[in-house]
This record gives C-alpha cells, sequence and structure tokens, in this order.
C-alpha cells in the first residue's frame, strides 16, 4: 500500500504537469493532434472489464478453486495486453510525436508510463499463473494475488484520469 501511495504521488506530479502547461496555453491542444476518441474508448472499457474478472480470480483463489482463478486471470491478462497492443498502435499511427508539442511531449510521457504499469501489472500476472500452476496452494499465494489485484485496480483508476485529461478535456 505504502509503494501504491508512492505510485499516487508519481501520476499525481504528471498531471500536475499537464495541468499547468494546459493552463498556460492559449490553444489546447495545438492544432495536428487529432486523437481518436471513440477508439480509446472501447479501449478503456477493455481496460476497465480486466479489474473484475482480476477481483474474481482474487475470490476463486481465496475460496480454493485454483483452476477458475487461473480462468479469470488469464482474461484480465488478454483485457490487458489487448489494451497495450491497442496503445502500440495508437502510437504508431498518430499524426504528432513527443517533440511536436508540448501536448505531444505530455501525452506519450503519461500514456507511456501507464503503458509502462500495465506491462509490468501483465509481467506480475505471468509469475503468478505460473505459481497457481501447481495443485496446492501456499500460505503467501492469496497476498500475492491480492497485492497484485490492488496494483491492477490502481491501474485501471489511472487510466480514468489520463483518459478524461488526454482524451477528453482536451
Amino acid at each position: 500500500m505504502i509503494w501504491l501511495g508512492s505510485e499516487f504521488m508519481f501520476f499525481s506530479g504528471l498531471f500536475a504537469a499537464f495541468f499547468t502547461i494546459r493552463s498556460a496555453a492559449t490553444v489546447w491542444p495545438p492544432a495536428g493532434t487529432k486523437l481518436d476518441t471513440f477508439q480509446a474508448l472501447i479501449f478503456t472499457i477493455v481496460l476497465l472489464s480486466s479489474s473484475p474478472t482480476m477481483q474474481w480470480g482474487v475470490w476463486a483463489q481465496e475460496h480454493g478453486n485454483r483452476k477458475k482463478a487461473r480462468a479469470w486471470l488469464w482474461l484480465t491478462l488478454i483485457l490487458g495486453a489487448a489494451f497495450l497492443g491497442n496503445q502500440a498502435y495508437e502510437w504508431r499511427t498518430l499524426p504528432f510525436r513527443p517533440h511536436t508539442n508540448a501536448y505531444g511531449s505530455l501525452f506519450y510521457i503519461m500514456s507511456g508510463l501507464h503503458g509502462l504499469h500495465v506491462l509490468l501489472g501483465l509481467i506480475a500476472m505471468v509469475f503468478l499463473l505460473f505459481r497457481l500452476s501447481g495443485p496446492a496452494g501456499d500460505k503467501g499465494e492469496t497476498p500475492v494475488f491480492q497485492a497484485i489485484s490492488y496494483y491492477w485496480h490502481f491501474v485501471d483508476i489511472v487510466w480514468v484520469g489520463l483518459f478524461a485529461a488526454l482524451f477528453l478535456l482536451s
């Protein structure tokens, strides 16, 4: 929880920079920074739907159903990977780059750091799947599953703020 608090402060700094730079701009976003808000909304829903699947996996594991827990974890991993794949596609096709203007810099930094956090969550899930692959669990399995789920929920909540700032409020 302390580490998640530090992550919250880290992203808060990014939001503060975004809104400070945005408040000083006469036009925001600058011309030529067209985004596909509808596609981003679809993949926002994809990412947000991974929170319940993660929580259902935690619940199944806590109740001794490791097979169901693995299935929910796989689904969560697929949804997170789809979100990350869309972000990679988006980055390749955007009409602006980080060096184009302040908005481009902020967009790539904020979405990129979030994407890195999604990737780290996916890696943690892969290790958790290996841990869940045995026939019986160990005493530390539940807290690890819960900790990864807290992290994953945090990543989802941060995206809601990023989506609002980068796509809706711009």
